[in-house]
């Protein structure tokens, strides 16, 4: 079983920043990637960034340059650092985690960019 934990969603004017966290435990030995997607009203899953085990990053095209993915300290953590939120952010964002056990998602949180 494997127990993914996120948090730091919430509400954002347009322009701001927010940093969300996500923490991955449980019985597994590896972890290829962790990484998140979204689901905006309306429309399909979509993968927001995601950071292998090497340390390689993948972002959405729609991010460009505005969001950071990144490692904790702690084992099986990481952090997406969003900035120059826009209204069309609003989602709700769900951490993942391949792990060699099976893929793992979060039950998501709720990110909300508006004035």
């Amino acid at each position: 079983q494997v127990h993914i934990v996120e948090s730091g969603g919430g509400l954002v004017q347009p322009g701001g920043s927010l940093r969300i966290s996500c923490a991955a435990s449980g019985s597994f030995s590896s972890m290829s990637r962790m990484g998140w997607d979204r689901r905006i009203p309306g429309k399909q899953r979509e993968s927001v960034a995601q950071i292998d085990s090497g340390g390689t990053t993948n972002y959405g095209d729609f991010v460009k340059g505005r969001f950071t993915i990144s490692r904790g300290n702690a084992k099986n953590t990481v952090y997406l650092q969003m900035n120059s939120l826009k209204p069309e952010d609003t989602a709700v964002y769900y951490c993942n985690a391949f792990t060699d056990r099976g893929s793992y998602w979060g039950q998501g949180t709720q990110v909300t960019v508006s004035s």
